[in-house]
């Protein structure tokens, strides 16, 4: 239970880089709901993109290949990887990050 004190009194009479320290802990929860929602509605509308892509290629008025899909992911994978981790390596305390993230994306 001591540590549960001393954690407790960190949170409301410390500050980090001149904030509070209960400031720092919203800040990536209220991010992750922000971007839980946008991905939310980013999903809905690259849903309906991609199946017009699908239908489109399919009639031929769009060239769709497994080879340029599969240049293309190898090419910008692992670079949208890095800096993914680069951004929930940088967030402070990223566990609020993820739990907003998914509150936003289910509430929207």
């Amino acid at each position: 239970m001591a540590v549960l004190d001393e954690i407790f009194r960190f949170i409301t009479s410390g500050n980090i880089g001149g904030l509070p320290t209960i400031v720092v802990m919203i800040l990536p929860f209220i991010i992750g709901l922000i971007v839980g929602y946008l991905a939310h509605k980013f999903l809905k509308i690259a849903i309906i993109a991609a199946i017009i892509i699908v239908v489109v290629a399919y009639f031929g008025f769009f060239g769709l290949s497994l080879g340029t899909l599969k240049t293309v992911a190898e090419t910008y994978g692992p670079v949208a990887v890095h800096y993914g981790t680069l951004l929930i390596g940088i967030l402070p305390l990223g566990l609020g990050f993820f739990i907003g993230a998914i509150i936003g994306f289910v509430l929207s």
